[in-house]
């Protein structure tokens, strides 16, 4: 069976990272399941699943990626998963719900939205922010599973929230969200 190994690399932006890192996996039989990649303030951020052949280690992908060619230094991270522990749960939720919340900028407001979800056991799977000219845009992917209210109270609370914070708040079924916002490029 192989094993997962989750990966995480942080680089002065440049086009190739990718490129890159990938390659040094793959020289290694390794078969990428997942990526999420950002640049933020001119630094790459990149997470990513893996899975290889059992006799690949942690230091074998360390070293096939430190060998990587560029002028910035690589700060990388690597989890090897054990198989039969808690870590091996690689799901995504059946029921995902996409939170978006739009506002003047002011300090707090990541804090509070998952402050807010964290009181209703709320697992935010996914959460993207930016500022653009003093507005301040989020969105959260979430998982209900364990939340503590049925969503038509949390609806209330989240109209409440948004309120007393001058913040728009808008909670939908992620399927409903993802075809209301698709984006086509043809």
């Amino acid at each position: 069976m192989r094993k997962q190994m989750i990966i995480s690399v942080m680089s002065k932006d440049r086009p190739g990272i990718i490129a890159g890192v990938t390659r040094a996996i793959y020289k290694l039989g390794g078969d990428v399941a997942d990526l999420n990649q950002t640049v933020l303030c001119g630094y790459l951020t990149m997470i990513l699943s893996a899975s290889f052949e059992p006799e690949i280690t942690k230091e074998d992908l360390l070293a096939s990626i430190s060998h990587i060619k560029t002028e910035c230094k690589f700060e990388v991270s690597i989890k090897e998963i054990i198989e039969g522990t808690e870590d091996d749960v690689c799901r995504i939720p059946d029921d995902l719900y996409t939170l978006t919340v739009q506002g003047p900028n002011k300090a707090g407001i990541v804090h509070g939205i998952s402050q807010f979800c964290y009181e209703h056991n709320i697992n935010i799977v996914d959460l993207a922010t930016t500022l653009q000219n003093d507005q301040y845009t989020m969105a959260l992917q979430l998982d209900l599973l364990q939340c503590t209210s049925s969503i038509e109270t949390l609806q209330k609370e989240l109209d409440e929230y948004s309120k007393q914070q001058n913040l728009t708040l808008l909670i939908q079924h992620n399927d409903i969200f993802q075809v209301t916002n698709e984006v086509t490029l043809h």
